[in-house]
């Protein structure tokens, strides 16, 4: 039997740049197969391409031995492929029943069923572990709800091939292994799964085979059985697998964010936040941990002034801070790395050189009285890009909206990490990166904490949480459930947590 796709000679060019060259990529009916890279390699590129996103330059596609030409995502849709995006395909203004069945409507005497939609929609939810609300307007959900409504859409398809880009950032340990017997099942039903990660554990657990690639090009094709994740890492870097960085003991100092009785009410139902307190101390960072969905994204916007709350009180660096806007917190000494990098932490017609300034545009060395000063503009892009190894080439002028999501969270981090702010709130911070990049912000969070700053890390990734935190809070519903030494921390007790279960049950 031919295998169930194949990608050969895949050639795709943006300019001067050579996204993919020459790849060739071949997976079997029934094979989970990991596609790996650093940011930059050329994974997104080759993944668009096989959904009908952009058209190669050269080279051939085949399904099983056939060979197929895709002028757009529906050419792909229509032969069987699905696809859950990094970058979210939904219609903020619909339900989650209307976005999961876009296009594949049941219908009842003419008419859009709606009951049957809806039940449809439940029924995958319960099915797969992904509890995602039928009813729920999708632009005000959160960014890991959303995730969940895209592998709901695609599962809804019944895609042959299916493409999952990054799936497991937003899920809890349980949630993750349950995702995982479901991508069994559907392999063991001769179901292809091609599956984009930076999880060096997730690909060992759960793939068949491996195809590495690093600056445009197959580098590496691995059985899973038969490699480690060190000849992985080794092979998407070029360079030997960097050991962790150590957390180094440290005295924590005086409170620099307190957060008093914090609420968020929601009309009609439990408040999104209820009276969260907390205080984050020099020397420390917090991490916190969450199903996405229970209120810590709204959490962290009322700690930014993205949001106000309708109770309690934020006081950064002994100043509160409670009622006033984003410039006032930056002025007391916040620094902000928002989940949504793309809506929130950029825009997307900005150049990186503008994004790379965004909130110092107005103070020196990048502004020269009313005006920004270009050349100073472009000189500190120059060294963040180098610095940060983000990969745009010497072009600091690309629009942010073109760049692959690693890249984008490169500026993201740069700009933010790059200023003297004593309290750093970092939502997500890896998401999207690979390993050599993950490890370089890591480093950098444990330099804020050595140089006396105090950081908040609200991330999904719990290994994160786990090796860079001093205490862990829990939220479960919009309450901290738990406050918890990095000592008494581990990845099933807070996944038990996570889900609603009481601390005795871990």
């Amino acid at each position: 039997m031919p295998p169930a796709l194949e990608m050969l000679g895949i050639v795709k060019r943006f300019g001067a740049v050579l996204a993919n060259d020459a790849i060739d990529l071949s997976v079997a009916h029934g094979e989970i197969h990991a596609v790996m890279g650093e940011n930059g390699a050329g994974k997104t590129t080759l993944m668009s391409i096989l959904y009908g996103m952009q058209r190669p330059d050269a080279g051939e596609i085949r399904l099983s031995g056939q060979p197929v030409r895709f002028r757009a995502t529906s050419d792909a849709i229509a032969h069987g492929l699905g696809m859950v995006h990094q970058a979210f395909r939904l219609f903020p203004a619909l339900r989650v029943w209307e976005n999961v069945v876009y296009g594949r409507e049941p219908r009842r005497c003419g008419l859009i069923d709606r009951a049957r939609a809806r039940a449809a929609v439940g029924v995958l939810a319960e099915r797969f572990g992904l509890s995602v609300p039928p009813d729920a307007v999708v632009g005000r959900l959160s960014v890991g709800v959303r995730q969940r409504v895209e592998i709901l859409k695609a599962l809804y398809r019944d895609a042959r091939i299916l493409i999952l880009d990054e799936p497991t950032a937003v899920l809890t340990p349980q949630e993750r292994d349950a995702l995982f017997g479901v991508m069994r099942q559907l392999a063991a039903d001769g179901r292809t799964i091609l599956f984009v990660t930076h999880k060096l554990d997730e690909v060992m657990a759960i793939t068949d085979g491996v195809t590495v690639l690093r600056q445009g090009r197959v580098v590496a094709r691995m059985h899973t059985r038969e490699t480690t994740p060190r000849a992985i890492a080794q092979a998407m870097t070029g360079q030997p697998m960097r050991a962790r960085p150590a957390r180094a003991a440290i005295a924590p100092g005086a409170p620099l964010l307190d957060v008093h009785g914090l609420t968020l009410a929601a009309p009609g139902r439990r408040p999104v936040v209820d009276r969260v307190r907390f205080a984050v101390c020099a020397g420390e960072i917090v991490g916190v941990a969450g199903v996405a969905g229970n209120g810590q994204a709204e959490l962290v916007e009322a700690i930014c002034g993205l949001r106000r709350p309708d109770a309690g009180r934020v006081v950064l660096n002994g100043r509160d801070v409670t009622h006033t806007g984003v410039a006032a917190h930056r002025a007391a000494g916040l620094a902000y790395v928002p989940e949504d990098r793309a809506a929130v932490g950029t825009a997307a017609a900005a150049s990186a050189a503008e994004a790379l300034a965004m909130g110092f545009q107005r103070r020196p060395p990048l502004a020269r009285g009313p005006l920004l000063d270009a050349a100073a503009l472009r000189a500190r892009a120059r060294a963040l890009i180098a610095r940060f190894d983000i990969r745009i080439g010497d072009d600091a002028r690309v629009p942010v909206g073109t760049l692959s999501g690693g890249n984008l969270q490169k500026i993201v981090l740069a700009r933010e990490l790059d200023h003297a702010a004593r309290v750093l709130i970092a939502e997500q911070p890896t998401r999207g990166l690979d390993i050599g990049a993950t490890a370089f912000v890591h480093t950098r969070l444990l330099a804020e904490r050595a140089a006396g700053h105090a950081v908040l890390l609200d991330s999904a990734e719990l290994q994160e949480i786990l090796a860079l935190s001093d205490r862990v809070l829990v939220m479960y519903e919009g309450r901290i459930v738990a406050d918890l030494a990095a000592a008494e921390a581990d990845e099933a007790r807070l996944g038990l947590l996570m889900a609603g279960r009481p601390a005795e049950a871990a």
